[in-house]
C-alpha cells in the first residue's frame, strides 16, 4: 500500500472509538452496510484485518490497536489546525510539546517548567506523558519538542537527540506511620511492605542493588510505572515507598505520611533531552536553567 486513505481510515477511527458499526453509522448518518464496506475495503488495502470478530462483536487486535493510536493523533491534530485556522487569533500561537517519563515526580516537574510557562505566556504547553521509548520515538519524527526523563541518552541510540544533565537528589523512605523508638533505618525495610517503582523507572535497578547490598528483604506488594500512583497507594497504608529526598516537605504534606530514612548512597538523576533540529532553544534552555537552580 503506496498511499494510505483518510477516508477509509477516519470510518475505521469511528468504529474502534465507538465500539460497535452501528454506533460509527449513526454518527455518520451513514448505514451501517456502508461502514461496514469501507471498513472492509481498508483492510483490503492494508492487507491484514484489524480487529477480530468474536460472537458478532469486534476487538482491536494489536495491529489494530497500534493503527487507532495514530488515527486518534491525526484526527486531534486535524481538529487542531481547523479550530486554529477559523480563530485568527491563534494562528500565530506557537505550540511547545514536553514529555514526561512515567517516573518523574509530578511536582518536580511542575519545579521544572512553571516559571517558563508563566513566562512565555503566549505559548501553548502540551504535556505529555509516556515511557521512555515512547517519548524518543516521538522526538525522532518532531512530534516532541522536549523531554523530562530520569535517565539520559544511550551511546549508540539512533535518534538525533541532545541531553543534559540537570542535577540529582538521593532518595528517601516514607510510611504512613512514624518508625517506633526501638526501630533503625535502613534495617526496618527488612520484611516491610514495600512499594516499588516498575521496570520502565530509572531507579528500579540502583534500589534493588541497594536492598541486596544491605541484605534488606523487604515484602514487595505492588510495582508501578506511575510514581504519583505509588505514593497514593504510600498514603492508604499498602507499604512504605521511596522518593526524592528533594520534595520531601511535599511528600509528607502532601501524602500525609512520614519520612523514615534517607538513604544517601541511592540517587535518582534527571535529565532533559531536546532533539537537535529544533528550533525553540530559548524555551528548552529557559527550563534547563530553571530546573538545575532547584538541585
Amino acid at each position: 500500500m503506496h498511499h494510505l486513505n483518510y477516508h477509509h481510515l477516519y470510518y475505521f477511527y469511528l468504529v474502534a472509538r465507538e465500539g460497535s458499526i452501528a454506533k460509527a453509522a449513526k454518527l455518520l448518518h451513514v448505514t451501517p452496510q456502508t461502514v461496514s464496506g469501507q471498513l472492509s475495503t481498508f483492510e483490503s488495502q492494508l492487507g491484514y484485518s484489524l480487529f477480530d470478530r468474536i460472537n458478532k462483536r469486534l476487538y482491536l487486535n494489536a495491529k489494530g490497536k497500534v493503527t487507532y493510536q495514530y488515527a486518534s493523533e491525526i484526527f486531534h491534530k486535524g481538529n487542531q489546525l481547523a479550530e486554529i485556522l477559523n480563530n485568527s487569533d491563534e494562528v500565530n500561537t506557537k505550540e511547545f510539546v514536553i514529555g514526561i517519563t512515567n517516573g518523574i515526580p509530578k511536582v518536580l516537574f511542575y519545579d521544572f517548567v512553571h516559571d517558563t510557562m508563566r513566562k512565555f505566556s503566549d505559548v501553548r504547553f502540551v504535556i505529555r506523558e509516556d515511557s521512555f521509548d515512547g517519548l524518543l520515538k516521538e522526538l525522532a519524527i518532531n512530534a516532541i519538542d522536549f523531554i523530562v526523563a530520569d535517565r539520559g541518552i544511550a551511546p549508540g541510540t539512533q535518534v538525533n537527540a541532545n541531553s543534559y544533565f540537570l542535577g540529582e537528589s538521593s532518595l528517601s523512605f516514607f510510611a504512613k506511620q512514624p518508625l517506633a523508638a526501638n526501630q533503625r533505618f535502613p534495617e526496618c525495610l527488612n520484611h516491610m511492605p514495600l512499594l516499588m517503582q516498575g521496570n520502565t523507572s530509572g531507579i528500579r535497578h540502583a534500589l534493588s542493588s541497594w536492598l541486596a547490598t544491605e541484605q534488606l528483604y523487604p515484602k514487595i506488594v505492588a510495582e508501578f510505572d506511575d510514581s504519583a500512583l505509588l505514593k497514593l497507594f504510600g498514603s492508604e497504608n499498602f507499604g512504605v515507598f521511596c522518593a526524592p529526598s528533594a520534595i520531601t516537605e511535599h511528600v509528607e504534606k502532601q501524602y500525609n505520611v512520614h519520612c523514615i530514612g534517607k538513604a544517601e548512597a541511592l540517587s535518582e538523576r534527571y535529565y532533559a533531552i531536546t532533539g537537535k533540529s529544533r528550533a525553540e532553544y530559548t524555551l528548552s534552555g529557559h527550563i534547563i536553567s530553571s530546573a538545575k537552580e532547584i538541585f
